[in-house]
């Protein structure tokens, strides 16, 4: 931690000042967040990773929307349990900020069918993960990724500096959300009863990574159904984005 500077923690602080102030819930934080961390450290893709342990999906919120595409998340998918840093962070309650090359050397991570099929294929060369919810069934991680260079050892130590931080405010994101499940009149378990089956499984497919074209395929439905299906399902679970709606699905799942 001696390489990390006094300007370089005053920059850290405004950061999660900031993230802070913005923090109205799940989907806020992550929106935010991937806006924010990289103004830290340098990152030409960051995203909130949200992997399901047990399904080996990964659903993920970008500063650049587009920028991984749903073949590129199907790659991904496929190598699930070989990423280094899913192995490393995946239900480790001790997981720390890690870089793939902190796991893997870069010459044998290159070798790999997850480099050559996944990150060749949206042109990035080095992550880091900050993990900042981990459990038996979900690790929730922002990632940085680069095109360039690795990631500094400073670089590392300034985001794990971070890290206890950004999962308090993770946690007070859905903390913030959950009293509203409690204090209507219907509480988190009626706000899943008031879902159709149908609704119910586009959720399912939602919160397991898929896009609405996969999910109308896997349905044999429309893509605007399924997008119907959804707007409908946000205004039940009183949510505005899909992934904010995913995460609420686990959490009324676990209830």
């Amino acid at each position: 931690m001696g390489d990390v500077t006094s300007q370089e923690l005053r920059k850290a602080l405004d950061v999660l000042h900031a993230l802070g102030e913005a923090c109205t819930g799940s989907s806020a934080f992550a929106r935010d967040g991937v806006a924010l961390l990289p103004r830290l450290i340098a990152s030409d893709v960051t995203t909130l990773s949200v992997c399901d342990l047990d399904g080996g999906h990964r659903s993920v919120v970008t500063d650049q929307p587009g920028a991984i595409s749903r073949h590129a998340l199907a790659a991904f998918d496929h190598y699930f349990h070989d990423h280094p840093l899913v192995r490393d962070h995946g239900r480790n309650p001790a997981a720390v900020t890690r870089r793939i090359s902190d796991l893997v050397p870069n010459s044998q991570f290159r070798r790999t069918g997850l480099y050559n099929d996944y990150y060749r294929a949206v042109r990035i060369e080095h992550a880091m993960a900050v993990p900042i919810h981990v459990d038996q069934r979900f690790l929730v991680s922002f990632v940085l990724n680069r095109t360039g260079g690795d990631f500094a050892d400073r670089d590392r130590d300034l985001a794990e500096i971070l890290r206890p931080h950004l999962a308090n405010l993770y946690r007070l994101g859905i903390a913030i959300e959950q009293p509203r499940d409690r204090t209507d009149e219907a509480p988190a378990v009626a706000a899943a009863a008031a879902l159709t089956a149908r609704e119910r499984e586009v959720l399912d497919w939602v919160a397991a990574g898929k896009t609405n074209r996969d999910i109308a395929t896997i349905l044999g439905a429309s893509a605007r159904t399924v997008e119907k299906h959804l707007e409908r399902v946000y205004e039940k679970l009183g949510v505005e984005t899909r992934t904010a709606a995913a995460m609420r699905w686990r959490g009324l799942r676990r209830s």
